[in-house]
């Protein structure tokens, strides 16, 4: 088999993300609702404004710590605006821990993350990690999940995941695009910037979803681009494509 270099995405690919964030965001408009219960405003309003917040922060700024947090106070403001119910600082100094706790759960993979890996490593090809978010945070899921042994220097942060970036690791490590791909959970992410760059791309939708990663796909892929429902089912998929 020809050896292949493998950029995976981190989060919602390899390990699980999306969830913890779901939870905590449930818990921030439990608690919402019942510090503005009098005014009748249900939690799913205040996920919705949330949401709104973020993903607006995201979309203009990439991906920092404090935006999480950040978008648990300004909905809170919001809505102290809307009804003219007072602000406490003590409530907003709960939300900024709310927020932040996301970032300090136990790191999960998702199944067959270490023998998917494995299969590739064992048939030789390059395995590569790129993801986005703080440094900081991403490097401690990094050792936490153990994937040093399977990435060593080849892992890459970016605070906004971009086809230019992208581009700059190809061209750096000189990359071969008949032969690179990228696999992850977000068509705006990982998805999109590979096809635009002329490499291979496999899509692993994830269990539970954020609409930032969830855009259409408009472009002409010069390569493979497959879609599997598991991380255990890329080996076969890039054999079979490299087979054909």
């Amino acid at each position: 088999m020809t050896k292949q270099t493998i950029l995976f995405d981190l989060d919602d690919t390899l390990i699980y993300t999306n969830k913890f964030f779901d939870l905590v965001v449930d818990q921030f408009a439990d608690q919402a609702e019942t510090w503005f219960h009098s005014y009748h405003i249900s939690p799913e309003e205040f996920k919705k404004k949330q949401n709104e917040i973020d993903l607006q922060r995201v979309l203009k700024q990439g991906f920092a710590p404090d935006h999480f947090p950040q978008s648990f106070v300004d909905t809170y403001d919001y809505f102290s605006e809307l009804t003219g119910r007072p602000k406490s600082e003590d409530e907003i100094r709960r939300l900024r821990q709310l927020g932040e706790s996301v970032y300090s759960h136990e790191i999960e993979p998702v199944p067959h993350m270490e023998e998917t890996l494995l299969t590739l490593q064992s048939e030789g090809h390059s395995l590569h990690l790129y993801t986005g978010g703080e440094p900081t945070i991403q490097m401690r899921k990094v050792r936490e999940a153990g994937l040093e042994k399977f990435f060593g220097d080849r892992v890459y942060v970016a605070r906004h995941k971009t086809t230019s970036f992208l581009e700059s690791i190809i061209r750096e490590r000189k990359l071969d695009h008949a032969c690179t791909w990228m696999i992850g959970n977000s068509l705006r992410t990982d998805v999109i910037p590979a096809l635009e760059n002329g490499i291979h791309s496999i899509f692993i939708p994830a269990e539970t979803e954020w609409a930032f990663n969830i855009v259409d796909v408009n472009v002409e892929p010069r390569g493979a681009f497959l879609k599997v429902e598991k991380l255990q089912d890329v080996p076969q998929a890039i054999g079979n494509y490299i087979a054909s």
